[in-house]
């Protein structure tokens, strides 16, 4: 009876410290959680050469989502029904943000918008992936803003996720004269520890003729099933880059936008798999406001998928999808618009390039 009563006690006491332990973490995730404010200015850093942007000249953009720098093709995540939640090694976080920079300059890019651009990461090694891209575009003006600033995430618990830093980055070889950082409605609940601190940012360029072109890099929600709040996203978003078109200036968004971007891509990449995902829901054309539209005419006439769930290693049996595109003003004219199909090589994501003019 005394071996019994002095066993259950030194279970009920491993019982109690587990419970602190467990409460006490939870506890920290709550408490150290903060949103950074919105309206904060960011720091332009760089030295781009032209002054302005000039009317009826051809320019050239990408957006890519990087996927912190870890998606290699064989790379799954815990998050898509994977396994994985660091990169492969440090070496291949490097490599991969190497080969997102080498991928952008093949196109000769006036701006670049990168998403999911980690600065101080577990998930990456720590390693400062914007300050790499940097590097890689030397002569263009650059501008981050912080999406992700998370507490120690111990799941999944064989390799905790840890903390992430992490962000939007907006390259441009045309003087950045300011850029904002806006802070987008996301979740309040307990899904708030997963939402993280999603933003757009906005970098202002002067024009030849006393306009601005304002330029918008996003990254919207992708793992929150509440429809309103995506919809306040796009709304915040969109009557943005409305006001900025009816004050005379020129506007494009690059970004991730986690809605099937041309509405149907879903269907057509993927006619025999069922896979429903709240990131791949139609994008709301419904809220594109009067002077602004999608990108969405590709040159080349062909529908390449922009992102793939990483619940396996990349395979003709992947699910994929177009997520990934330009949003315009109707004085910015489209001359080429292509998906890159770059067998998802270094991220889970392909870059849209697209060429324009200022009219």
């Amino acid at each position: 009876m005394r071996i019994f009563k002095r066993i259950l006690k030194i279970l009920l006491a491993v019982i109690l410290v587990l419970v602190i332990i467990v409460g006490s973490y939870v506890a920290y995730v709550f408490i150290s959680y903060s949103r950074i404010e919105d309206n904060k200015a960011i720091e332009v850093k760089g030295d781009a050469k032209a002054k302005t942007a000039q009317l009826g000249k051809t320019y050239t953009a990408v957006t890519y989502n990087i996927g912190f720098g870890a998606y290699t093709p064989d790379f799954t995540f815990f998050m898509d029904g994977g396994t994985q939640s660091w990169a492969n090694s440090e070496q291949s976080v490097k490599d991969c943000t190497n080969g997102v920079a080498r991928t952008a300059l093949n196109e000769k890019p006036d701006l670049v918008f990168y998403q999911e651009v980690d600065t101080d990461s577990t998930r990456s090694y720590h390693i400062d992936e914007a300050e790499m891209l940097r590097k890689s575009f030397g002569g263009y003006n650059s501008a981050f803003a912080q999406n992700y600033h998370s507490a120690f995430l111990m799941y999944p618990l064989l390799q905790p996720h840890g903390a992430s830093n992490s962000g939007l980055l907006t390259l441009s070889d045309m003087k950045i004269n300011s850029s904002l950082r806006r802070s987008l409605p996301i979740a309040t609940d307990i899904m708030k520890i997963v939402d993280l601190d999603r933003c757009y940012s906005v970098s202002r360029i002067d024009t030849d003729n006393g306009k601005a072109l304002v330029v918008y890099n996003v990254h919207a929600s992708a793992y929150i099933k509440d429809p309103k709040i995506l919809e306040n996203q796009f709304k915040m978003l969109l009557g943005d880059m409305a006001g900025e078109y009816k004050k005379g200036n020129y506007v494009i968004c690059g970004g991730d936008f986690n809605h099937d971007f041309t509405g149907d891509s879903r269907k057509k990449l993927n006619p025999d798999n069922n896979e429903e995902h709240s990131w791949a829901s139609p994008f709301p054309d419904e809220m594109l406001p009067d002077g602004i539209s999608k990108a969405v005419d590709y040159s080349d006439g062909k529908l390449t998928p922009t992102t793939r769930n990483c619940d396996i290693p990349y395979s003709e049996k992947s699910f994929t999808v177009i997520l990934d595109g330009f949003l315009t003003s109707d004085n910015v004219k489209v001359s080429y618009l292509k998906n890159i199909d770059t067998g998802f090589r270094y991220s889970d994501h392909n870059p849209v390039v697209m060429k324009f003019e200022l009219e």
